[in-house]
């Protein structure tokens, strides 16, 4: 495997030693992506066998999706922590506050699950507004901790600053996605009303239109086809993460035929297009629009944001 370079201070990272690099650099984190990855063949099996369901699918498959999303952040965060040069302290804080926060929501979820009941929005009893409650906590510690790093990381210099722009890129893209989730939980007009009425058991959903575990849903993620879904523009957000990094990496093996100043461009280009993403799907999410079926206006503005971008890349391409 080629080696790529992460660099500030001119250090190589080899790819075949990430692992054990991982361990010595941040266990917390490497720890957490472990017990992940162990908590999801758990959920796998209670996929096998526990046949029951929970607002229209697998009890199990919450877990599961979560597990798959914890492992991927976690051992992301590991391997982009190193790029952080100047502030030790800090990356073991933030390691062990991002630790601790998925390790809380994911024995919290699977509890949730083996009851049989909602772990998220779920304030029907005592114990669930509890459990939602400190779900909630500790996912507001992760993202503070999450923007701090954000914050050191905008002010650090890279030594090939396409590379740089990139990370910091990704890492933003991932503070906004996580920001957006905070969407769901505000309680829609029927819920207000039931609240109102005494009859309290649900703050929050994913969808807008409809409430959970209505209509049609695409294959695998489960979105929604028949209402605006709020967890595309926020799954989105996270996993700029990887996506920006691995296309700065792409652009960077481009040297030959690309100057330095135009991979940074183009990352530019890219992680302005990607937040551009985050936000036409976020809004129409919230008009109630379903991603699969857009309306006029939001395809006039997808339209707009790819002529944008292609626009821009093009320029930048044919520079000299």
């Amino acid at each position: 495997m080629s080696t790529i370079k992460l660099e500030t201070r001119g250090e190589t990272w080899n790819g075949r030693a990430l692992w054990r690099q991982g361990w010595q650099a941040n266990a917390p984190l490497m720890a957490t992506g472990v017990f992940s990855a162990v908590l999801l063949l758990i959920t796998v099996a209670g996929l096998v066998l526990d046949p029951r369901t929970l607002i229209g699918e697998p009890i199990w498959l919450k877990p599961a999706k979560f597990a798959i999303s914890s492992a991927i952040y976690s051992l992301t965060l590991v391997w982009l922590l190193q790029a952080v040069q100047g502030w030790p302290r800090l990356v073991r804080v933030v390691s062990w506050v991002v630790s601790a926060a998925l390790f809380i929501e994911l024995v919290l979820i699977v509890m949730q699950a083996v009851r049989g009941v909602r772990s998220h929005f779920n304030i029907g009893t005592g114990l669930d507004a509890a459990v939602f409650s400190t779900m909630g906590t500790a996912i507001a510690a992760l993202w503070v901790a999450s923007i701090v790093v954000c914050v050191v990381l905008l002010r650090q210099r890279f030594i090939v600053p396409a590379w740089g722009a990139s990370l910091k890129f990704g890492l933003l893209m991932a503070v906004v996605g996580a920001g957006l989730g905070w969407l769901m939980t505000t309680p829609s007009a029927e819920q207000m009303a039931q609240m109102s009425a005494g009859n309290i058991h649900e703050s929050g959903s994913h969808l807008v239109g409809i409430a959970d575990g209505e209509g049609g849903k695409l294959p695998v993620v489960g979105w929604s086809t028949e209402a605006g879904d709020l967890r595309i523009g926020h799954f989105i957000g996270l996993h700029g993460m990887q996506i920006l990094p691995l296309l700065g990496y792409f652009i960077l093996r481009q040297n030959r035929r690309l100057s330095g100043r135009q991979q940074t461009q183009l990352v530019w280009i890219a992680g302005l297009g990607y937040l551009g993403v985050i936000a036409l799907t976020t809004w129409q999410a919230l008009r109630g629009e379903p991603l699969v079926y857009p309306g006029a206006l939001t395809l006039a503005a997808w339209v707009a944001l790819v002529t944008a971008v292609a626009s821009a890349s093009g320029i930048v391409l044919i520079k000299n």
